[in-house]
């Protein structure tokens, strides 16, 4: 499939099966917001879930949720008042904005809209959006949305190791919503202005710091081949100095190759004690462990991995979507990684006569998979229908289920179909989901 048009294919999908929507769709919609719909809140939280199980399924990685508006005093300590924005451009002509990377390095002065050289001087936009606190609307009410969820774990920092009695090295795992003002947003779910995040911040001993980071870049981008991500599309990307963040002293990227090449989902960063000492000369309070084996106390560094959740959701679905011929017709399919497939299986009655038993048989199984259960249209249809949502297995109750309790299960990748006793039904289904 043209990779341009693999793009507008999953946008177009995304929509009909109610994966992603435009927000506010109904008012016009409004760049860089969307909601997630049935299908696609499911294959977000499976995301979700599973990163958190895996985090804090750790015995020593906990986990955190923090407000989303903190004190203003945490974005100026950590540096995001000051220097976190975006150079941009704006068009004389036709008024568009342009982040600088955006533009043709070759011709920085032409307009990539209406093709004119009538851009502006470069000037830095700050990403965070602003808010107020209180009736007041004046610079002592001033808040900001939280451009990343990184900071509510550091200001933490101290809460979590006395209340837990954590020993370094030891983890704080948190998801949550983050925002940034983006200048242009773009490429459907990869650049957005409202997302979610997962993030663990790994506390270690200075010294440590380059054990850990190879360890979790090992961890990290074995994870998403868990989740079913092909091998071919991904790859670790180390950030040259002159690239990396003023924090950073070592960053790589773990990057998917999307419709449109390959970019980032996630980034580990070797944070060292840049964060913590900031909070400490800010707020005034000590930001220090203990070591009670050495008896000495020192400022942790800090390994981090950060994955944009929205963006990652975004991903999967790339990765899953496939095309292929049956019977001189294309088959659309979301080869979903059962973990992830937003419905497990899917339940049809054959013909009417077999409703009651069918509708049973879900009821029991959507205990424990979720499930879903489809009367509407020829059997063909319907298999058509979950293979373009992704549900992995369908089963069919028959004539010949009322006679000996057996049904069909037909696999969404194979297409190839299996009698099962119903009552072998559940651990069958088990076994194969791997749930």
């Amino acid at each position: 499939m043209d990779e341009r048009k693999k793009l507008e294919k999953i946008v177009s999908l995304c929509k009909q099966r109610g994966f992603v929507f435009q927000s506010s769709e109904i008012y016009g919609g409004i760049n860089g917001c969307y909601d997630f719909g049935p299908l696609g809140v499911e294959v977000l939280n499976n995301i979700k879930n599973y990163w958190w199980k895996t985090m804090t399924g750790q015995e020593n990685i906990v986990g955190l949720d923090a407000s989303i508006i903190m004190s203003p005093k945490v974005w100026e300590a950590s540096g995001h008042v000051k220097s976190f924005s975006d150079p941009m451009v704006d068009c004389r002509s036709c008024k568009a904005r342009f982040r600088i990377d955006d533009l043709d390095q070759q011709n920085i002065e032409q307009c990539p809209k209406c093709g004119k050289q009538e851009l502006t001087t470069p000037k830095n936009f700050n990403l965070m959006f602003q808010t107020h606190i209180g009736p007041s609307v004046d610079s002592s009410s001033v808040a900001y949305l939280r451009p990343e969820t990184a900071q509510g774990i550091y200001v933490n920092f101290n809460n979590v190791v006395k209340s837990t009695r954590q020993k370094v090295p030891f983890g704080i795992a948190q998801i949550g919503k983050a925002f940034r003002n983006e200048i242009n947003t773009k490429n459907f779910l990869f650049r957005v202005r409202e997302f979610e995040q997962m993030e663990m911040q790994y506390f270690i001993p200075p010294g440590t710091d380059e054990k850990w980071f190879e360890y979790w870049r090992e961890q990290r981008i074995n994870w998403y081949k868990e989740i079913g991500i092909a091998d071919e599309n991904l790859q670790v990307v180390e950030t040259p100095a002159e690239d990396r963040a003023h924090y950073a002293k070592r960053a790589a990227d773990i990057e998917y190759k999307f419709p449109f090449g390959f970019q980032e989902i996630e980034g580990i960063h070797n944070r060292t004690d840049y964060d913590l000492t900031k909070h400490q000369k800010f707020s005034g309070k000590k930001c220090e462990y203990f070591d009670p084996m050495t008896q000495k106390r020192y400022v942790p560094y800090i390994l981090e991995t950060s994955v944009g959740a929205t963006r990652l959701a975004f991903a999967v679905i790339c990765d899953a979507l496939h095309e292929d011929e049956v019977k001189g017709e294309v088959r659309t399919i979301l080869r979903f990684h059962p973990k992830i497939a937003p419905i497990k299986v899917a339940i049809f009655p054959l013909t009417k006569g077999e409703k009651e038993k069918a509708r049973k048989i879900y009821e029991e199984l959507n205990k424990q998979f979720k499930c879903i259960y489809d009367v509407s249209g020829s059997i063909g249809k319907r298999y058509r229908r979950q293979d373009e949502i992704g549900t992995p297995y369908c089963v069919t109750v028959d004539g010949q289920s009322l006679e000996d309790g057996t049904v069909t299960v037909r696999d969404r990748d194979t297409m190839g179909q299996e009698r099962i006793a119903g009552k072998a039904l559940k651990q069958y289904l088990a076994e194969k989901l791997n749930l």
